[in-house]
C-alpha cells in the first residue's frame, strides 16, 4: 500500500496529464457533448412536445439516456488514455531508462493505470452538475445514481487494464489503440448482436416442441458483459423478466457483469506486469 500511495511514476504521470492542453481540451469536449445533449433533451420535452413542462417520468428517461451516453463516452475516451501508456515510452526510447530505476513492474503499470483513471474520474465528477438537473425534476433515487457511478468505475478500470495490456504487448501505439478499440466494439456492439443470434437460434430449435423451456447460458453471458444492457436492466428491472424467458436463467446480470470485469482487470494487469520486462529482453 505504501508503494502504491508513494509511486513516483503515478506522481509524474499525474503532473504531465493534468498540465497538458490535451487533457483540458478533452474535458471541454466531454462536457460539451453532455451539455448539448441535456439542452436538446430539455428543449424537445418542453417546447417541441407542446406540454411546456418537464415531468419526473421525463427526468428518469433523461437520466437513462444520459447514463448510456456517459458510459459510451467513457468507453470511447479510456482507450485513448491508456492504449499508449507503455508503447509511447517505447517509441520515445524512454522505456529502457524507466526500467533501470528502482520502480518495479507493478509500480510502473499501476502508476500508468491510476493516472488515467484519475483523469476519467475527473470527467465523471465534472459532469455531476448536469446530473443535478435530474434531481431537480425528480424521478431518480440517490441509490440508482450511486450504482451507476459504481459501474462506471468498474468499467473504466477494466477498459484501462485492457489498454495497458495491449500497450505492453505491442510495440506501436496505433496497433495498441486499434486492438483496444476493437475490444470496446466487441463489448459494446458485437456482444448484444451475439445475444440476439443465440436467442434466435434457441427459439428456432424449440419451434414445434412442447413443454420445453429455453436454456441458453452462452446468450446470457453475451448480454451480461454488455454495459448498455447492464444500465437498462438496473434502471428497468422489468426487463429482466423478458430476458429470463428468453435465456432460461434468472441470475442477476449485474453480478455476472462485476465478476467478468473484475476478472478482466486482474487478468490484463497480470499479463502487463509479467510482459513489461520480458518484451525488453526480447528487444535486446
Amino acid at each position: 500500500m505504501k508503494d502504491l500511495l508513494f509511486n513516483p511514476v503515478l506522481t509524474k504521470e499525474l503532473k504531465l496529464r493534468f498540465r497538458s492542453f490535451k487533457s483540458f481540451s478533452g474535458l471541454i469536449f466531454y462536457l460539451g457533448v453532455l451539455v448539448i445533449f441535456v439542452s436538446g433533451f430539455l428543449l424537445v420535452f418542453t417546447q417541441f412536445s407542446g406540454s411546456g413542462f418537464f415531468t419526473p417520468k421525463d427526468s428518469f428517461m433523461m437520466f437513462t439516456v444520459l447514463s448510456v451516453l456517459q458510459m459510451a463516452l467513457v468507453m470511447f475516451i479510456t482507450p485513448g488514455l491508456t492504449a499508449g501508456s507503455i508503447s509511447t515510452e517505447r517509441e520515445k526510447q524512454t522505456l529502457n531508462i524507466l526500467l533501470t530505476t528502482t520502480q518495479t513492474s507493478t509500480q510502473i503499470i499501476i502508476g500508468k493505470l491510476l493516472s488515467s483513471v484519475a483523469f476519467l474520474i475527473l470527467l465523471l465528477v465534472a459532469g455531476l452538475p448536469l446530473y443535478s438537473i435530474v434531481f431537480l425534476f425528480g424521478g431518480v433515487s440517490p441509490g440508482q445514481f450511486i450504482m451507476m457511478f459504481l459501474f462506471y468505475f468498474v468499467t473504466l478500470i477494466a477498459i484501462g487494464s485492457i489498454g495497458i495490456m495491449f500497450s505492453t504487448l505491442t510495440k506501436r501505439t496505433i496497433v495498441s489503440m486499434i486492438s483496444t478499440y476493437g475490444s470496446m466494439i466487441f463489448l459494446g456492439a458485437i456482444s448484444p448482436f451475439l445475444f440476439f443470434v443465440g436467442v434466435s437460434l434457441e427459439q428456432m430449435s424449440l419451434m414445434g416442441a412442447q413443454n420445453l423451456t429455453p436454456f441458453s447460458p452462452i446468450s446470457y453471458f453475451w448480454l451480461s458483459i454488455n454495459p448498455g444492457a447492464l444500465i437498462l436492466t438496473v434502471l428497468y428491472p422489468e426487463l429482466l423478466n423478458g430476458i429470463e424467458q428468453a435465456v432460461g436463467i434468472s441470475f442477476p446480470l449485474w453480478i455476472t457483469y462485476l465478476i467478468f470485469y473484475i476478472f478482466i482487470t486482474i487478468f490484463c494487469l497480470t499479463i502487463a506486469i509479467r510482459k513489461l520486462r520480458a518484451n525488453m529482453k526480447s528487444n535486446r
